[in-house]
């Protein structure tokens, strides 16, 4: 039903999109009573801008991701949806122009685009970061390659694609060195690497050989793409914009050569200063202003290559890649996240905004859009592509390469908006140039999610890691091994490392000092290191102390517990009200009896783990007995005043579930009033997994006071006590 319901939903919302699509009037220009908006007014359009954008983002994110589609392909839809060209332009109370007016040319405001600059920045400084600088060098050959073979290839197959439609599109003759067919042709070799960038991180695969491949492939290409702009205005200078005439080569080669030159300088500075630049942002101590400190320096770094000539994400991504080896490395992206999670989604969908789907109505357009987009996806795929197979690489390999480099984006929309603002191209070119950016970022997500969905290598020979040692430590119990992991991350710190969480679900942590890179898993009732051969006496002398401080700890608790006062506490309270979780949420009339059979604590345990079972609640039966009757081995559930509460963890459940049963007799629990409990409440909670189980035992005990357990008692069906009980663990 609930399936049904989303589908609905996702029905609903394309077919509005839609809808706009065809039947909304083509957006104009705003005129001069939008850009003579008080500062006041325009920072007030752009918060509530802001605002709508992260709401839709989130939106389109989840509804992409709920259909098995990459949520950054949910922020570019809304983003066309939402923007100017769309629902962006209908006049709303108090925005007489719409939330998002077309603005000049220019499709979104200067400060809406200025924030999405800097969050351009944002993101290639945290792909910088999660950058393998080892695997970056071993494939550097194979990245420039793959970046050079891409660049060229598309290249060559845009501007002929031109030349070939050139009486269709541009009624006129074109040549290879036309202003407009060179656009077309550059146009084509920028990728935006972070749409792939944001897919293999999701995906876990940015360190993988394919990973470093792309993301060092499309620095090439950036590169590439921005020498090749400087080359291509150039011609276009050289021959008066005809493209015929003289052409001073010299001067273009000077050009090329200082954008190649200040990349390469940059970044070979920054990888051999990366620890010095480590240790002075140490000396901030706080972890928090040592993150703040490496994004002013992304940022400075940034505008540095942008007034340089280069792009601002070539230099964010420079300054992450020499931080990448650095032992402040999760640090830094940790703290940055919560300014990465707000920013990002900003960028895709403001990305989404500049598409104007109007213009591609036309058939010509279409007709040259589909064979152009056609020509420079294949060039791209191959020219990436073929490269990677003479690198190693399998044919699974080169194809998650070429698509990974397909992605177009924010670099080839600021190209053909040069070439639009300089006259070179006309409006329905720039839409062609829209088309196969759409077509890009619509195949390529679901493409490289798809490729890299099998585990299989993309290496003819995958490289051994000869180096690395994994050692498995194992434990008697999820709980111990749990216990042992916080005291081993507490000794590590003590010894000076950074411990980072990796992933929570999966329980991975990292440990980073200099050089020193280890990394370990709780997995069940083991915990395994992957660390260097030379590393594997640490972690051993590591986990004796902490073996041998837990014995201590065992030893210390071998003293008598007073149970007894703990109990009461949690009964009667000290006349402060309880922070209630409502029993509703977890008890039904189907989980409920009144009346329960056995005469047995195990038989009672049987019974209502049984009612469970029925419901579908329990996975193992087995496993679930044998986690609840241990729990009751290590100290009885029975409580006073005739209850008990057995429970326990166990992967058994997906989500705490809970069963609550009357036994009017009473049932032997050794609880510690001595009295036999006659109302049985069995929890079951997700072991290693977030779930309210502290909280529902706390809100059972207190909700079943005197009036509450007279009231459980006398009821005689199960909807009756299910209602009590309901009511009972509702706030008044």
């Amino acid at each position: 039903m609930k399936r049904k319901r989303f589908n609905f939903y996702i029905t609903a919302v394309f077919a509005v999109a839609a809808a706009l699509c065809l039947f909304a009037p083509p957006a104009l220009a705003a005129d001069d009573g939008t850009t003579g908006l008080t500062i006041t007014h325009r920072m007030t359009l752009l918060v509530v801008q802001l605002g709508v954008i992260l709401f839709a983002a989130k939106l389109g994110n989840v509804l992409l991701e709920q259909i098995k589609m990459p949520g950054v392909l949910g922020e570019l839809l809304v983003g066309m949806i939402i923007g100017p060209y769309l629902a962006g332009s209908i006049p709303v109370p108090g925005f007489p122009q719409g939330l998002f007016p077309l603005e000049g040319t220019f499709p979104v405001s200067p400060e809406l685009y200025g924030v999405c600059a800097i969050a351009s920045v944002v993101l290639l400084f945290m792909v910088g970061l999660e950058t393998d600088i080892g695997l970056l060098l071993k494939y550097s050959l194979v990245g420039s390659l793959v970046g050079i073979g891409g660049v060229v290839s598309s290249f060559v197959l845009g501007d002929f694609m031109a030349i070939l439609f050139s009486d269709v599109i541009f009624s006129q003759k074109l040549t290879f060195f036309s202003p407009a067919s060179i656009f077309l042709g550059l146009v084509s070799t920028a990728t935006s690497v972070g749409i792939t960038a944001r897919i293999l991180s999701d995906k876990k695969k940015l360190d993988s050989p394919e990973g470093v491949t792309i993301l060092t492939g499309a620095v090439v290409d950036d590169v590439l793409g921005i020498v090749l702009l400087a080359v291509g205005l150039g011609v276009i200078t050289a021959t008066g914009g005809t493209g015929a005439g003289a052409i001073n080569w010299a001067h273009i080669g000077a050009i090329a050569a200082k954008a190649v030159g200040i990349w390469l300088a940059a970044t070979a500075v920054g990888l051999l200063a990366s620890r010095r630049i480590s240790l002075l942002l140490k000396l901030f101590q706080d972890q928090s202003s040592i993150a703040m400190m490496a994004l002013g320096l992304a940022l400075i770094l940034a505008g540095l290559f942008e007034e340089a000539g280069l792009a601002m994400v070539v230099g964010a991504y420079v300054m992450g890649l020499s931080l990448s080896n650095t032992d402040i490395r999760y640090v830094i992206r940790e703290n940055l996240y919560p300014i990465f999670a707000f920013l990002v989604p900003i960028f895709f969908v403001v990305m989404g905004m500049l598409v104007d789907l109007h213009v591609l109505f036309s058939t010509k357009v279409l007709l040259f859009g589909v064979f152009y987009t056609i020509a420079v996806n294949a060039g791209k795929i191959l020219g990436c592509g073929i490269p990677a197979m003479f690198c190693n690489f399998n044919l699974r390999g080169a194809a998650r390469i070429g698509f990974g480099m397909l992605p177009r984006g924010e670099i080839a929309l600021i190209i053909g908006g040069i070439g639009l603002a300089a006259g070179v191209l006309t409006p329905e070119v720039f839409g062609v140039i829209v088309l196969m950016i759409l077509v890009t970022v619509l195949i390529a997500p679901p493409a490289i999610v798809l490729l890299f969905s099998s585990n299989a290598s993309g290496l003819r020979r995958p490289h051994a890691n000869g180096d690395i040692d994994t050692i498995t430590f194992s434990f008697p119990s999820f709980q111990t091994a749990e216990l042992l992991v916080g005291k081993l991350m507490a000794v590590f710190e003590s010894e000076g490392f950074f411990v980072h969480l990796i992933n929570r679900r999966k329980r991975i942590y990292q440990l980073r000092k200099d050089r020193v890179v280890i990394g370990f898993c709780h997995r069940n009732k083991d915990i395994d290191f992957n660390c260097g051969k030379n590393d594997v006496a640490l972690v051993s002398a590591a986990m004796y102390e902490v073996v041998a401080e837990l014995e201590q700890t065992i030893k210390e608790l071998k003293r008598p517990v007073n149970a007894g006062d703990i109990v009461r506490r949690l009964q009667d309270g000290d006349g402060s009200e309880v922070r209630l979780t409502p029993l509703a949420r977890y008890i039904s009339p189907e989980v409920v009896e009144p009346y329960l059979k056995a005469t047995t604590k195990e038989g009672v345990i049987d019974e209502l783990l049984e009612i469970l079972r029925k419901t579908g609640a329990i996975k193992d039966m087995a496993s679930a007995r044998k986690a609840v009757l241990a729990r009751e081995a290590s100290m009885s559930t029975g409580m006073q005043y005739g209850i008990a509460i057995p429970h326990a963890r166990t992967n058994a459940v997906t989500d705490l579930v809970c069963a609550v049963g009357i036994k009017r007799e009473g049932v032997d629990f050794h609880a510690i009033d001595s009295e036999k409990s006659k109302i049985i409440v069995l929890t079951l909670a997700p072991q290693g997994a977030p779930a309210p189980h502290v909280q529902f035992m706390a809100t059972v005990s207190r909700a079943l006071d005197a009036n509450g357990r007279k009231r459980a008692l006398d009821a005689e069906t199960k909807e009756q006590l299910w209602r009590i009980l309901a009511s009972q663990g509702s706030p008044s």
